[in-house]
């Protein structure tokens, strides 16, 4: 049963001034969490050169969201047990250690080992950021602050390749990782000095079971989209023994859930038809996302010439798209309260975008390659900030944190899977063309070249011609993939219900309840609920 808040008392509370300044803090962190992975992209190319390892590119990333997807649902139940402050902090020193760490290794496994510990506290950056603004602003009114949500993310994803190809091409790959730092200074100064939540006691302990049968699960089903095909064939007995192992950790993780005291994923969120469809969607946002911002600098950089910062420069109409398209879709949300339609245009435009950059070849210019980025982006920003918001609105307040943590979760994995599959497709058809066109003993020694087009400049003609045709056909193969996915996505967006966002302007019918009817699943379904007031800063 929900605790009732004083809704005057805490709406008083909230002063517009203060939530400014703890956003600005968030915010902070949250470009912290976001420019990494969009500094990397550009930056892999010349770490793959010079570190070797090209098989193992696809886990540079995988590793990381592998971790963060893993650590998302236990960050998500601490900060609801034991107060968010703490637990946000701490996820922070853990991502800058990671990020030393990553920018002093010597070889791919080491940077792999250490993106890893950059991961886990990546896991809490998110899913923190999200549930303290969940805790601070109703649904309602968080349309206002989607701008700004949004202007970050385009801040890291347009700054971040710029950034990243700058410091590739003049100041080393290891900076992309040391950057972090003073970054994460600043957000820590700032958090600890404004940031101002009460401290939670535990009523109970936290499901260490659940966590880790659902690591397990979540871990075996990554190695297998990742391993099938490449390093195992899919009927041999490691993919066997993988798929297997997911199962039985899923189904005994889902036992445990419902036997927990304090699940780390609470079932009964997922009564609500309106968040099982967004951590659907939220998913497939991911995996076209990721593989997006990870597979167009391969291409641009190996078929069309560019450099590591050009690459960075040539993915603005993607990013710019989405920034100004998930602004729009903000602040119509906050004005009408509507948001059903939004989904439902993202996820088309996301199919048509994802196909469009499935057609690129050799002779494809950047003009075009441009426009259909700038398709994919504007599909990108019709889904990715609406489906956290929906979210949020369908579950009760003391849910907040598992709820923004699932979510992220949802959003994290389909990233791991996209770079998973689309690597998997990427790498056997590089391999496959290559081996065509040279030779499987011409093919390998090719293999082992730098991606960058300064070093492909220096091969061969046959050579580089080989390759840029290999690089062509493996992108191809990656994102038809991708449109397959995202067609799931935009038949799930049908089925979303326009609930009432809670906060704002009174439900129609007079009573506050919005849709008492609930959405159609037959249950008591938590989209239909009243959620108390968000948290003041001082209560």
């Amino acid at each position: 049963m929900v605790e009732k808040t004083n809704t005057a008392e805490t709406s008083e509370g909230v002063k517009p001034r203060s939530v400014r300044v703890v956003l600005t803090a968030l915010l902070i962190a949250m470009l912290l969490a976001m420019l990494d992975n969009m500094i990397i992209g550009t930056a892999m190319p010349t770490i793959v050169g010079e570190l070797g390892g090209l098989e193992h590119l696809s886990w540079v990333v995988t590793a990381y969201t592998l971790a963060t997807a893993a650590s998302t649902p236990i960050w998500g139940k601490v900060g609801d047990m034991y107060g968010r402050k703490g637990s946000f902090l701490t996820s922070i020193v853990i991502f800058l250690i990671g990020s030393a760490l990553s920018g002093m290794a010597q070889d791919m496994g080491q940077l792999i080992g250490f993106r890893a510990i950059q991961g886990l506290g990546a896991g809490g950056l998110m899913v923190g950021v999200m549930a303290i603004i969940g805790d601070l602003i109703p649904p309602r009114e968080r349309g206002k602050y989607q701008g700004l949500i949004a202007g970050v993310m385009a801040l890291a994803m347009i700054g971040g390749p710029l950034v990243g190809g700058t410091i590739t091409d003049h100041m080393g790959w290891r900076w992309s990782f040391y950057i972090n730092l003073p970054l994460g200074a600043v957000a820590l100064a700032m958090i600890t000095a404004v940031l101002q939540l009460p401290k939670k006691k535990s009523v109970g302990k936290i499901d260490y079971l659940g966590a880790a049968l659902l690591t397990i699960a979540i871990t075996s089903t990554v190695l297998v989209t990742t391993w099938g095909g490449t390093e195992y064939a899919w009927a041999s007995a490691e993919i066997a023994g993988l798929i297997i192992l997911g199962i039985v950790s899923l189904v005994a993780f889902l036992y445990v859930e419902t036997k927990a005291a304090e699940p780390v994923m609470p079932l009964h969120i997922f009564r609500s038809r309106n968040f099982t469809l967004m951590c659907a969607i939220g998913f497939l946002v991911g995996f076209a996302m990721f593989g997006g911002v990870l597979y167009l600098p391969l291409f641009q950089q190996a078929v069309q010439g560019a450099s590591a910062t050009n690459s960075g420069l040539l993915l603005l109409p993607m990013l710019l798209s989405m920034m100004v398209v998930s602004m729009v879709a903000g602040r119509i949300t906050t004005s009408s309260g509507k948001y059903k339609i939004f989904p439902i245009i993202g996820g088309a435009l996301m199919v048509v975008g994802m196909f469009l950059l499935s057609q690129m070849d050799t002779d494809t210019s950047r003009l075009v390659s441009g426009l259909y980025m700038a398709v994919l982006g504007a599909g990108l920003g019709f889904l990715m900030q609406i489906t956290m918001l929906v979210a949020q609105n369908s579950v009760d307040m003391k849910d907040m944190g598992v709820a923004s943590s699932s979510a992220t979760l949802f959003r994290t994995l389909g990233g791991s899977f996209g770079v998973a599959l689309m690597g998997s497709l990427f790498t056997t058809q590089v391999t496959n063309t290559m081996s065509d066109r040279l030779g499987p003993k011409a093919a390998a020694a090719a293999g082992s070249a730098q991606l960058d087009a300064a070093s492909l400049a220096k091969l061969p003609e046959t050579v580089r011609d080989a390759y840029q045709h290999a690089v062509a056909s493996g992108t191809h193969s990656a994102f038809l993939l991708g449109a397959v996915i995202a067609v799931l996505g935009f038949v799930a967006a049908w089925f979303v219900k326009e609930v009432p966002l809670k906060g704002g302007a009174p439900a129609s019918d007079g009573d506050g309840r919005g849709d008492a009817g609930g959405d159609g699943d037959g249950g008591a379904d938590a989209d239909a609920k009243v959620a108390p007031a968000p948290q003041s800063l001082a209560h």
